[in-house]
């Protein structure tokens, strides 16, 4: 790829989308493991300029001059200063809030604007999305005058913690941390996506901790916090998804640019391209491995020596993932963890008395531990009652997800939406010159990337065998489909589940059969299967059912077999059978889904 030229599909696009569905997939999921994405270098240096200048040089020129341990190029001065650490963690939540931290830009979906967040939670009318029906004064799904005021004191609050001068050898003014606090709560109460895009699940306990324990109890409970974050998401790996995660974000990743390198990681490109060793030993051996251990040697290490070769191996993971740009671009966010590992693990060493054991209560350990843990044993067990986020899981590849479809024409219904300050994504690309086919196959290119992915064999399956005519269709990938309608993603399907179908629904009205959703939970620790379910946006639910882990992993992206199995375990009463969609045992899908040998059949 150039630097202002990316490497597009070699199709002529005019014929191209006239190909069978699955036909388009395969292309352009064979296209994806030499190029990725394709994107245009020039797109990686802005996310990199933005991060060195607003971020790294803006957020310790801040923390710094605010806490009396300036200059902020004496790094030597403040790399340890605790009150440092504090405010990059307030400046990063408040990137975040904003939105122009994680999840901003063309590589996390947002062309034009390149910004959600502030965009959407500012305005109201937007869609808001409640994470908890039983909760007094949350009702509905639009947002009002006092949400605003809400967000707009949560970063007003954020904004004075940073900016407030401080001493360096003190913190911030807790009363300022019990707002920050408090208004994220609130707001997190009346809108999930604002508390995810926070972050919350990692920054909210840090901040309870900077304003509630003592100095040694503090930074021992920070460690106790980075180390369950690493060692959950580490666990959440040693599933059969990875793998599956590994090999196109390294295809997708700019700082790898050998194609034999990134071919390496599947099995037999082009004929098979499920992970193959090389994908699975850099998935287990430099993900899984590194995660679980490397946080645990840190965390127990009285050894120098021992510590500085862990710290460094932490900080060019994190490094690595920054390399990668994936496509939720959480950079910020790795940048942070990788100063944090210096920090905590270096600057306050367990051996110099900032051990598990010192501190000031057992009671008090055991409580920071169950609190930091419940969250993620909760989500792996329960995974439909707490978003991936909060259950630890970043980038394990086992996400709720979906796929959307639209009936030709239908999809343009979204641009009618009240109050949103942007458009479907396919328009938003023609507002900036492409082509109307060029900017239809850039879209196609994300659900090929779905497909590579083990979620997105089960979803193509559903598809194929609830739209006869699903050549026709218009099928997006909601990850990104939906940061259009709420201003943010990342990864976690219970953003664009039923809840914000409904929002949709209720002020656009799509006919029966006009927007089908298939949509599928997270894998449960103890199970082999993954529950999903089919949706008419005007319908509801009509159907649910499973399919197990292992059949999706085993199939190709282009479902050359047909469909993989799945088990209806439910249908609405109306609703055609599994045997009426498929009583030839072939199905009645698209035209490149043919030759399957099961039929589904209802429990």
């Amino acid at each position: 790829m150039g630097f202002k030229t990316g490497d597009f599909p070699p199709v002529d696009p005019e014929s191209f989308l006239r190909k069978p569905l699955l036909e388009r997939t395969r292309t352009l999921a064979l296209h994806w493991v030499e190029y990725g994405f394709g994107t245009p270098k020039m797109i990686h240096t802005t996310y990199v300029v933005k991060l060195l200048v607003l971020y790294v040089l803006g957020g310790t020129a801040a923390a710094t001059a605010s806490s009396g341990a300036g200059p902020f190029w004496d790094v030597a001065h403040w790399w340890n200063v605790p009150i440092v650490y504090e405010k990059l963690v307030l400046w990063t939540v408040l990137l975040e809030v904003v939105g122009v931290a994680g999840s901003w830009g063309p590589i996390a979906g947002k062309f034009k604007p390149m910004t959600g967040g502030i965009l959407f939670w500012a305005r109201p009318g937007t869609i808001r999305l409640r994470p908890w029906r039983r909760v007094p004064f949350t009702n509905g799904d639009t947002r009002t005058v006092l949400d605003v005021v809400l967000y707009l004191a949560l970063l007003g609050c954020l904004a004075a913690a940073v900016a407030l001068p401080g001493d360096s050898s003190d913190l911030v003014d807790p009363a300022l941390l019990v707002a920050v606090m408090i208004l994220l709560v609130l707001c997190g109460l009346r809108d999930k996506t604002l508390f995810l895009a926070a972050r919350g699940e990692q920054y909210l306990p840090a901040l309870v901790f900077f304003a509630f324990l003592s100095f040694t109890d503090m930074i021992v409970a920070l460690k106790l916090l980075i180390v369950v974050v690493w060692v959950g998401a580490g666990l959440s790996k040693m599933g059969l998804h990875f793998s599956h995660v590994v090999a196109p974000m390294v295809s997708n990743s700019p700082s790898v640019p050998a194609r034999w390198f990134k071919r390496a990681h599947y099995r037999d490109f082009p004929r098979d391209i499920r992970p193959s060793k090389v994908a699975g030993a850099m998935a287990h051996a430099g993900g899984t491995f590194v995660e679980i251990v490397t946080p645990l040697v840190l965390l127990f290490s009285t050894d120098r020596a021992v510590t500085l070769a862990a710290v460094g191996l932490m900080v060019v993971f994190h490094l690595f993932i920054i390399s990668t740009f994936p496509l939720a671009v959480p950079l910020e966010w790795n940048a942070l963890f990788a100063y944090a590992t210096v920090f905590l693990f270096w600057g306050f060493p367990a051996q110099d008395g900032y051990g598990v054991g010192d501190m000031s209560s057992p009671l008090l350990t055991a409580a920071v531990v169950a609190g930091l843990a419940f969250f993620p044993v909760l989500g792996n067990l329960r995974p439909d009652l707490v978003s991936f986020l909060p259950s630890m899981r970043q980038y394990a590849g086992n996400w709720a997800s979906a796929l959307w479809a639209f009936a030709p024409g239908a999809e343009a219904k979204l641009n009618s939406l009240p109050h949103r300050p942007t458009t479907n994504q396919v328009d938003q690309l023609q507002a900036m010159g492409y082509p109307a086919a060029v900017a239809e196959i850039t879209m196609q290119q994300t659900i090929a990337w779905r497909s590579m992915h083990s979620q997105g064999r089960g979803l193509f399956s559903l598809l194929i065998d609830h739209i006869p005519d699903l050549d026709r269709w218009t099928v997006r990938e909601a990850e990104f489909a939906c940061n259009s309608l709420i201003g943010f993603n990342f990864g976690d399907g219970h953003l664009h589940n039923e809840d914000l179908i409904n929002a949709v629904q209720s002020r656009v009205g799509f006919a029966p059969g006009e927007w089908i959703v298939v949509w599928v939970e997270s894998q449960a620790i103890h199970s082999g299967v993954q529950h999903y379910k089919v949706i008419d946006a005007a319908l509801g639910v009509i159907e649910r059912g499973t399919w197990r882990v292992a059949d999706a992993v085993n199939a190709q992206p282009w479902l050359p077999d047909g469909p993989i199995p799945y088990k209806v375990t439910w249908s609405a009463p109306g609703a055609r059978q599994p045997s009426e969609r498929r009583e030839d045992g072939t199905g009645s899908g698209a035209s490149g889904a043919s030759g399957a040998s099961d039929v589904r059949t209802p429990a």
